[in-house]
């Protein structure tokens, strides 16, 4: 079967008529992706041509050898028209400007662009890790150690490099740590798989294997995993150490992992068959001054407001306090009034009635025993002067957020009405003070009777160590939620990651046929974490990473990893370096996804420039925007 393929050079306009056998089109479409093409048979052959490789002058129509002859030429774009006569309706794809980059070429600048990425924060895991400075467009500068913080200040352009930015992201609103482990993980795992593809290896089988080391490794962390108690401190404290020994802040790890577990056993919920412990009832207030050492747990809520009238008492003690999310103030009609007024004693008694309605609503809040009144609108100044010479203290104007944190620490009601309001709608806190901090004054609601909502205040010298504390305090309330939650933990050091690679290795072998190699390419991928971390450290990778598959090899040994401060492979439980099985297994799950992803794409397709005018290109000649990389 023979068919017209019409070619059109882009810098001539001029049409190039050749009548191709299949065999000159399989010869041709070499090294590019067949795909069907609407309306020509080519047997065997289906293929519709991207580009055509050739010289910047035009290719004589007579010769078609010499398009097979110019492959390795320079290439030019051309608008490829395919059809079966020369009158055939040429069909326009891209517009001008746009780019199409496909086959092999668009799987290694996706995945140099990926490494590349992945490089760029290896150095910032372990203890020993270094910090990145990041400086924004307006001179802002972030200085910190945090996988999450850096990826999300990176202004990242290239498509696929974005796809490691989400994985960053999930991970950290998943887990809330190792995100720099999910990062390098994915870097590896694509650098792993063009090794396999430089060797004709199909991506296709390459992601088979990646999936079956997946459930793999999933399935041998789990049987590896340690359970404890929920309760254990000790051990969540641990947990916490780890999490904040590789950040800024590791010289005061021990006592803010002490306050954040401290936190998340208070909010934690128990009342269920599966223990909860939201995060979210932690509420994290930061105050330049004084040191981190500084740094308060409050059993209770800090409000950044002020007490709202002067005259009100800074302090009181056994508060019964009053949650309002009602207006203290005389309503505005929703229609448009008119009053009129003829004289003066009329004026007195309209505003005498404003002020009686003001001085009943203080007296129906004061029937209920309330002492202090937080409210989540507006109060009236007039019912503050009320509050004020009844000795009850009022603060207005709150968030939805810290109301609702009020609630859930004082055991209150937030009521919407006056008329709901009770004693037993009240909520209670041993004290409630304004306290001054640098110029800002707080309201320190303290010691609430079992409170399921605390507040964290952290004080620091500086904006960026404040910054890199709230960071680290991030993390290690994820990992003790998470523990909390789930109640299994493993060693650190990269001590899973090279159990983990033990097994694959042997589970490969089971696999067999090409799958297999992605198995081994899983399990050289996930050694990266070990090597990573002696790299940073100092220390020789090769003879570390000697030394720890030695040591794996008797079971007894699973759980000896990169000691990072003493320079030497060693037993990491005994070097209390733990860490949530959580954060391992949603780390290989989130690299392993992005890495498949990533492998899956051949195309990459770029529009530029603006949208085409309604009603499509305009009638004869060849419109801009027919180009086709």
């Amino acid at each position: 079967m023979i068919a017209n393929v019409v070619f059109v050079c882009f810098s001539c306009l001029c049409p190039l008529r050749y009548r191709l056998d299949p065999v000159l089109i399989s010869r041709l479409s070499q090294g590019y992706k067949a795909v069907g093409t609407r309306g020509l048979k080519f047997n065997e052959h289906r293929t519709a041509l991207r580009t055509v490789p050739a010289h910047h002058g035009h290719v004589p129509c007579h010769d078609p050898s010499r398009v097979l002859a110019l492959s390795r030429g320079r290439l030019i774009r051309l608008t490829v028209l395919i059809g079966l006569s020369e009158g055939t309706t040429p069909i326009y794809i891209l517009r001008e400007g746009s780019t199409r980059n496909r086959g092999q070429d668009a799987q290694r600048s996706n995945i140099m662009a990926a490494k590349i990425v992945s490089e760029t924060i290896r150095t910032t895991l372990g203890p020993l890790g270094m910090d990145k400075m990041l400086v924004s467009g307006t001179g802002d500068i972030v200085i910190t150690s945090d996988g999450a913080t850096i990826m999300k200040e990176f202004d990242i352009q290239h498509p696929a490099a974005k796809m490691l930015v989400e994985v960053a992201k999930s991970q950290d609103n998943e887990v809330g740590d190792g995100t720099t482990t999910a990062v390098i993980l994915a870097g590896e795992l694509l650098s792993k798989a063009q090794e396999l593809m430089d060797q004709d290896v199909h991506p296709t089988v390459i992601i088979d294997g990646y999936k079956k080391a997946l459930a793999e490794a999933l399935r041998i962390s789990d049987s590896l995993a340690i359970t404890v108690d929920p309760t254990d401190i000790k051990t969540l404290r641990q947990i916490a150490s780890t999490s904040m020994g590789t950040k800024a802040v590791a010289t005061s790890k021990d006592f803010l992992a002490t306050l954040a577990t401290s936190a998340v056993t208070q909010v934690m919920d128990n009342s269920s068959r599966k223990i909860k412990a939201d995060i979210e009832r932690i509420k994290v207030l930061k105050k330049h001054g004084e040191g981190i050492e500084q740094t308060e747990l409050v059993q209770g809520i800090v409000l950044d407001k002020e007490i709202a009238h002067p005259g009100m008492p800074k302090r009181v003690e056994k508060a019964r306090i009053a949650l309002l999310n009602a207006k203290l103030e005389i309503e505005k009609t929703e229609f448009d009034a008119k009053i009129t007024i003829e004289s003066p004693d009329q004026m007195k008694t309209f505003l005498d009635e404003e002020e009686t309605m003001m001085r009943q609503m203080v007296e129906r809040i004061a029937e209920s025993k309330a002492n202090v009144v937080l409210s989540e609108k507006g109060i009236d100044d007039i019912v503050l002067h009320f509050f004020a010479k009844r000795g009850i203290v009022a603060v207005k104007n709150l968030s939805s957020g810290d109301m609702e944190k009020l609630g859930r620490a004082t055991g209150g009601k937030i009521v919407a009405t006056l008329k709901d309001l009770s004693a037993e709608s009240l909520g209670e806190a041993k004290l409630v003070e304004e306290v001054k901090i640098g110029d800002d004054k707080l309201l320190y609601v303290r010691e609430c009777k079992d409170p399921k909502a605390v507040t964290i205040v952290i004080r620091g010298g500086s904006e960026h160590v404040i910054e890199e504390a709230e960071r680290s305090l991030h993390d290690g309330l994820c990992v003790v939620r998470n523990v909390v939650e789930d109640g299994k933990i493993v060693a650190g050091g990269g001590s899973i990651e090279a159990e983990l690679a033990k097994h694959l290795r042997d589970f490969a072998v089971k696999v067999g046929g090409r799958e297999q190699l992605g198995v081994q390419c899983f399990a050289e991928a996930v050694e990266s974490i070990p090597m990573a971390l002696a790299q940073n450290a100092g220390l020789d990778p090769i003879d570390i990473m000697i030394e720890l598959r030695m040591r794996h090899q008797d079971s007894v040994n699973k759980w000896f990893g990169v000691s990072v401060h003493n320079g030497k492979v060693t037993d990491m439980l005994k070097e209390r370096v733990v860490e949530p099985l959580r954060v391992k297994q949603q780390a290989i799950k989130s690299s392993t996804e992005v890495a498949c992803m990533i492998l899956r794409i051949d195309d990459v397709v770029s529009s530029k420039g603006g949208r085409e005018p309604a009603g499509g290109p305009p009638g004869g000649g060849m419109p801009p925007g027919m180009g086709m990389m």
